[in-house]
């Protein structure tokens, strides 16, 4: 049976976990022609820390809509996004990219590697731009790869790779800042159905070995039921499913 999804985030006891993430009352529409599309209509979502939860609903839902409200990249019409806590409706564009930059982590279904640079200077790159020398950023670089399978291929460029070799990249570059929430949206959609499996593995491995929360879209319901809770949309709303 499905049931509304609780926007406090409460347990059983009333108490109240940490959340990485909260959407409440989420409302986002589109001009069309002369009238308006309302793809969220009073969305509300609850992460704990340490949790994953599968977004599973068909193409034009609205999941990667709420993908970008959640991850601030895009702007709701009403309502409010919390990460960490931290009410984010009304702030600026340099406050919300700075949260972005510290706190989320984003994987999408290409992987938007740099053909430039080596598996390691992917993943380097952004701890660099956020402050990291270069030897500290090179040294999680390579524990982050060495985890994800790809100790023997750090100084390979995205063209020397495999499809699957490239999205553990891209997972281990979203999460090289060690973001508090992480959001991907069909991280395995382009891959075979066999490095498919092998991918979302290691990406739920890691999400669990990290702590991070995450909320990951897919159309895959055999890898969805691997994760913490699962999830859709419905007339705009999230709704938990069984």
């Amino acid at each position: 049976m499905d049931t509304p999804v609780n926007p406090r985030g409460r347990t059983a006891q009333g108490a109240r976990p940490p959340l990485a993430l909260a959407l409440t009352g989420v409302v986002r529409r589109y001009s069309q022609g002369q009238g308006a599309i309302e793809v969220l209509r009073g969305a509300d979502l609850a992460i704990s820390h340490g949790q994953s939860v599968a977004l599973v609903a068909p193409s034009g839902s609205g999941k990667s809509t709420l993908l970008h409200i959640a991850g601030l990249l895009e702007q709701s019409d009403a309502g409010e996004v919390f990460i960490d806590g931290i009410p984010t409706a009304r702030l600026g564009d340099g406050e919300r990219t700075r949260i972005r930059r510290l706190s989320i982590g984003f994987i999408y279904q290409f992987h938007h590697l740099l053909p430039e640079l080596s598996a390691v200077e992917n993943v380097s790159m952004p701890q660099m731009i956020r402050g990291l020398s270069r030897k500290e950023a090179d040294a999680r670089a390579k524990d982050l790869l060495t985890y994800l399978g790809l100790g023997a291929r750090l100084t390979h460029r995205p063209s020397e790779l495999s499809g699957g070799e490239q999205q553990r990249v891209a997972i281990a570059r979203a999460l090289a800042n060690a973001p508090r929430l992480l959001l991907a949206d069909e991280p395995t959609g382009n891959l075979d159905p066999k490095t498919s499996d092998h991918v979302f593995g290691a990406l739920t491995e890691l999400v669990r070995a990290t702590g991070v929360a995450a909320l990951i879209a897919t159309h895959n319901l055999e890898l969805a039921s691997r994760m913490d809770r699962r999830v859709t949309l419905r007339e705009g709303k999230v709704v938990e499913l069984a």
